[in-house]
This record gives structure tokens, C-alpha cells and sequence, in this order.
């Protein structure tokens, strides 16, 4: 009879109301019985201290409230460790990352993948990446690929033959984009932007460089006109020159910045000493040609081959200055020109738990910023502090960054100028250890970080990645520990029981 006359709808939502409340009451006073009253089911159970802890903590959110109602109250409580279970910003529609491989990164012109293309790098991250996850490659919705040096349209063909070697099927669309040394990064963006669009939930987003066939050149002329333009000409200095004017406007000295590159190469043998790179790199199986003979060798590239652990103050002192003569960047304190590639999956969170996947990480936030062309090395700290707000967050909340170390001048007037703890800056060392391949960095980096919160766990929460950009920019990108766990799918079934806490084990 509720539903009969005008006012119908009204009675119906009423309906609903008294239901749903009726519902919670019953639950809330079951609840409470079992972790009040000393009732012993015909089922024992055990409990460890933590979990009933938890549960205590739970039950004291419901008490009556003013008017009389059992509801759950709105008092504070902390978030991470100290909360019943820890607090998550989740959403189905989060876009995550499920898999992040890189290859090795190897000298350019003298190092294992000299002789190695660009589109046998791709199509080795691009089956990595594939194999680990299991998805079928006709579900991804478009394949993203940064890179700088290579010739664009012939770099764009590259990709897509790339992923016909790693057995993607035509349907699959590629293309490539190039914002200097941000250019992985910002694959890995504008993925995440159009997954949070609604254009596909599945995307690939990665980059690549070849250094050792692409060096960095000036094609063709240059527009007359540019000396009207105080900034613009500052896009044509050679980076190195940057690096020297961070260093003078900024006073960052010699010996600081050659302590930042032993530190970088100290941090990265220990990092490959102890095997941390062996879950982000994928091998590749390639050859090396003799410039003398033109003699082939197979072999399988798996590891970095930059990283010099005997470097120290005294080696790098003797290095000559490069781009200044009374300057103080040098080849030891600067970033080194490097082949590699890297790939990282990315899809909504709904899409990851539909298909069994472990979240390795969830994007957060990215920005990308414009600064003085001059000191383009200052660029991550200006992104750095808009990304993280972007977030919702504060610099303290980052547990670790990665930061691009394009020139040891620039990485540590950053890290100064926004007070950031280095012992959070590179934990494995960066890119004068382990190399600078343009295209790849911002990919590499994120697969670097998204491996190491994993093995910090609770301890690693919040990350960033960031660089300066060529011709003045900078770019930076947040990112959230994953290892959440879909209760459903892996909750144990208990016959009998339907008041316990997930916590509780039926002896």
C-alpha cells in the first residue's frame, strides 16, 4: 500500500531506508557480541594480538550518537599503521600498474647493446611485460613509446614493427612522443590520462633510445629571427653549458657535485650486488659486432655496464672540465650517454582484479612545467612540488624519489632547494651510474621505483619521479605503492561461520 498515490517514489526510498538500517543494526549488534561478550561458538577460533587490535579499534567507531541512534560515529583516527586497517584513496577506476620492465642500460658506441636497434629493445620489454602479466596483446588499447634522437617518423615505424616482432596483433595502434628527456614519463602519462578518459582500460606506455646510432645533432638551419628572443636562444645551448650556469647561479661547487657521482656509483654496485635490478630487467638476447673484423658474437645483455664501483673523489678530480674551462662539469659528474628501453603496463584497478593481477603500483598525479631555457636543470624542483600537490600530498609524504641525475650540479641544487632527505633521492644510485638513455629514462625510473617500494613495503608508500627537460621544462609524476590484495579472491572460505573477522583461523 506504501507504494499506492502521489508520493510513491518517497514511500519507496522510505522502504529502502528502514531496510538498510534494520540490516546495519543487526550487523552492528552481531558484531559487537562477538568481540564483547564471552561466547564460545561450537567452533574454536584463534586470534593474534594485532588482529584484535584491529577489531577493538573498529568496534569503538560504533556507539550511540546524540539522538539516540547506534551509528558509526565520526571520530578522527590516524591513518597507515596506527588505523584499524589502513586507510586507501581506492577506487575502481584507479589506472595501475601491473608490470614495469626495463632492459639493461649499456654504453653507448663500447657498451653490449652497441649494435642492438631500437626495434629489437622494444619488442624484448614489450614481451616482457606481456609474459609476466599473461594478458592477451589484443586487449591492450594503444601502445605509447617516448623518444628523442631517433628520426621521428622512422622511430614511429620502428615501434609498430616492434610490436609485430613481440606478436601484438595489428589491431593493436602505436605511436611515439618526444618531450626531451621526459619522454617515457610522458608515454606513461598520457596512457593514464586516456585510461581515466574512458578510451580503452588496458594501455602500454614505455620509450626507448639508441644512442650509439642516434646522436644528439642540430638538422638543418637555424631561424634568423632568434636573436630577437633572449629565451629562445637559450633552447640552443648544449646542455652542458646549463649544467655550468646551475652551477654558477646557484653556487654548487666541483666537490659537490663529484661527491654526488661517487655517491650515485657506490649506491648502484650495491644495488647490483645485491640482485636488486633482477626483477625490473628483462635480458636481451642480441649481438655484438667487431668494428675491425665485422665479426658477430651473440650474446645476452642482463646486466648494467656503466656502473663503476671504484669510483672515488680522487678519480674524478683528475677529470678535465668539459663545457667550461674554469668550469665544473665534467664526464665523471654528468649522466652518461646510454642504450636501452623500457615498457610499463598500465590499466584501471577494476580491469587488474577482473584478471587476477598484482598491483604493482597506482598513478597518482603528473605535471610537466616551463622554466628558464639557461638552467633547464632546475626543472624537478618546480614539477616536483606541483605533482605531489596534484596528489594531495606534501614532500614529506614521499618516501622515495627518483630523481634523473642528468648533471650532478643540477640533481643537487634540486634536492637542496626543495629540503628533501637524500638518503630518500636514488636509493640505487641514477643516471651517472647507471646511464641516461633520453627516450627510456622516464620509463626506466618508474620501473626502478615502483621495484623498490615493493620491496620496502609498508615503508614506501608515496614516489615520485622527476627530470629536467631539454630547452627548458620539467616533469615529475607520483606514484602509490601497490599490493593490494582483492579480499574475494583470496579470502579463505570457513563453513559455519559468518560472524568471524577475516583475521580469525577456525582450529
Amino acid at each position: 500500500r506504501l507504494c499506492k498515490g502521489r508520493n510513491s517514489l518517497k514511500s519507496i526510498a522510505l522502504l529502502f531506508a528502514l531496510l538498510f538500517v534494520t540490516a546495519f543494526l543487526f550487523i552492528q549488534q552481531a558484531a559487537i557480541r562477538v568481540l564483547r561478550t564471552d561466547i564460545r561458538p561450537t567452533q574454536t577460533f584463534s586470534m593474534d594480538t594485532a588482529a584484535y587490535g584491529r577489531l577493538s579499534v573498529l568496534a569503538k567507531q560504533m556507539k550511540p550518537v546524540a539522538e539516540g541512534v547506534q551509528a558509526l560515529s565520526m571520530n578522527p583516527c590516524a591513518a597507515g599503521d596506527s588505523a584499524a586497517y589502513e586507510r586507501r584513496n581506492s577506487a575502481a577506476d584507479d589506472v595501475v600498474i601491473v608490470a614495469s620492465l626495463r632492459t639493461p642500460l649499456t654504453k653507448a658506441k663500447r657498451g653490449g647493446l652497441k649494435d642492438t636497434d631500437a626495434v629489437d629493445l622494444l619488442a624484448t620489454v614489450f614481451k616482457g611485460v606481456i609474459e609476466q602479466t599473461r594478458i592477451d596483446p589484443k586487449d591492450i588499447g594503444d601502445i605509447v613509446i617516448g623518444s628523442v634522437l631517433g628520426p621521428s617518423s622512422q622511430r614511429a615505424n620502428e615501434a609498430r614493427i616492434a610490436s609485430f616482432f613481440a606478436n601484438i596483433p595489428e589491431v593493436v595502434p602505436v605511436r611515439t612522443v618526444n618531450r626531451q628527456c621526459s619522454s617515457g614519463l610522458q608515454a606513461i602519462a598520457d596512457v593514464a590520462a586516456a585510461i581515466r578518459a574512458g578510451f580503452y582500460t588496458i594501455g602500454l606506455a614505455g620509450g626507448v633510445e639508441t644512442m650509439s646510432s642516434n646522436p644528439m645533432a642540430w638538422e638543418g638551419g637555424i631561424n634568423a629571427r632568434i636573436g630577437e628572443f633572449p629565451k629562445a636562444q637559450g633552447c640552443l645551448m648544449p646542455m652542458g653549458v646549463t649544467s655550468e650556469n646551475v652551477a654558477a647561479k646557484f653556487g654548487v661547487d666541483r666537490k659537490t657535485q663529484d661527491e654526488f657521482a661517487v655517491k650515485s656509483h657506490k649506491k648502484a654496485a650495491a644495488a647490483q650486488a645485491a640482485g636488486k635490478f633482477r626483477d625490473e630487467i628483462v635480458p636481451v638476447r642480441t649481438k655484438v659486432i667487431d668494428p675491425k673484423t665485422g665479426a658477430e658474437t651473440p650474446v645476452v645483455v642482463s646486466e648494467d655496464d656503466g656502473v663503476r664501483a671504484s669510483t672515488t673523489m680522487e678519480t674524478l678530480s683528475k677529470l678535465p672540465t668539459v663545457f667550461k674551462k674554469e668550469g665544473t662539469t665534467t664526464a665523471g659528474n654528468s649522466s652518461q650517454v646510454t642504450d636501452g628501453a623500457a615498457a610499463t603496463l598500465l590499466m584501471t584497478r577494476a580491469e587488474a582484479v577482473r584478471r587476477g593481477l598484482p598491483i604493482l603500483g597506482i598513478f597518482r598525479s603528473f605535471s610537466a612545467v616551463g622554466v628558464d631555457p639557461s638552467i633547464m636543470g632546475i626543472g624537478p624542483a618546480v614539477a616536483i612540488p606541483d605533482a605531489v600537490a596534484r596528489a594531495g600530498l606534501s614532500l614529506d609524504d614521499i618516501d622515495v624519489y627518483e630523481i634523473n641525475e642528468a648533471f650532478a650540479s643540477q640533481a643537487t641544487y634540486c634536492v637542496k632547494k626543495l629540503g628533501i632527505d637524500e638518503s630518500k633521492v636514488n636509493p640505487n644510485g641514477g643516471a651517472i651510474a647507471l646511464g641516461h638513455p633520453l627516450g627510456a629514462t622516464g620509463a626506466r625510473a618508474t620501473a626502478t621505483l615502483l621495484h623498490e617500494m615493493r620491496r620496502r613495503g609498508k615503508a614506501a608508500r608515496f614516489g615520485v619521479v622527476s627530470m629536467c627537460i631539454g630547452s627548458g621544462m620539467g616533469a615529475a609524476a607520483v606514484f602509490e605503492r601497490g599490493g593490494e590484495v582483492d579480499e574475494l579472491r583470496n579470502a579463505r572460505h570457513v563453513s559455519g561461520q559468518t560472524l568471524l573477522s577475516k583475521d580469525a583461523v577456525v582450529a
